[in-house]
């Protein structure tokens, strides 16, 4: 039995650990079994992104912060062969600066990006998540947390499918 998640940040600013929403999808024999979002206290009051995701202080002001939300999270990396993000260099990167943020050690495993397989794989002029999920013929409400993951899942299971990994 083969098992991986995709995830996906959105975040308020420029700083990694200014986290706002994550979602995350868990595949297991590529199918998706499970999918959740958070909303996400950051630690600053400062959302340059709005204009993006949609989302505002006012959004997520009573929402947990990531530290409480850890305990929820990590139990869909414990078992996963992997974790996956289209642009994983982000996610990833946004997921390490939370852990530090917050002082939870960031799961050890192997992390895979859609983006980068979609350019090595696919004949086309931009690799974007919406772009992507076009030729492939995935639903996408774009920068709409749980959404994104669902489409980074399916781009993967595509992937898979297709014996591209």
């Amino acid at each position: 039995m083969s098992s991986f998640i995709a995830m996906d940040f959105e975040t308020a600013d420029y700083y990694r650990n200014s986290a706002c929403a994550l979602g995350i999808v868990k595949v297991v024999d590529l199918k998706i079994v499970d999918r959740v979002s958070w909303l996400i206290r950051p630690p600053g009051r400062n959302f340059r992104f709005t204009h993006i995701h949609g989302l505002t202080w006012e959004d997520v002001k009573d929402e947990p912060d990531f530290g409480d939300i850890w305990p929820e999270v990590k139990p869909f990396f414990d078992g996963a062969d992997f974790a996956a993000a289209h642009n994983i260099g982000f996610d990833r990167s946004v997921l390490k600066a939370c852990c530090e943020e917050y002082g939870i050690d960031m799961p050890d495993m192997d992390y895979r990006c859609t983006l980068k397989l979609s350019r090595n794989n696919l004949n086309l002029c931009s690799n974007t998540l919406d772009t992507v999920c076009d030729h492939l013929g995935f639903e996408l409400d774009h920068h709409e947390v749980l959404s994104d993951t669902v489409a980074c899942a399916n781009i993967m299971i595509h992937f898979m499918k297709n014996h591209v990994i």
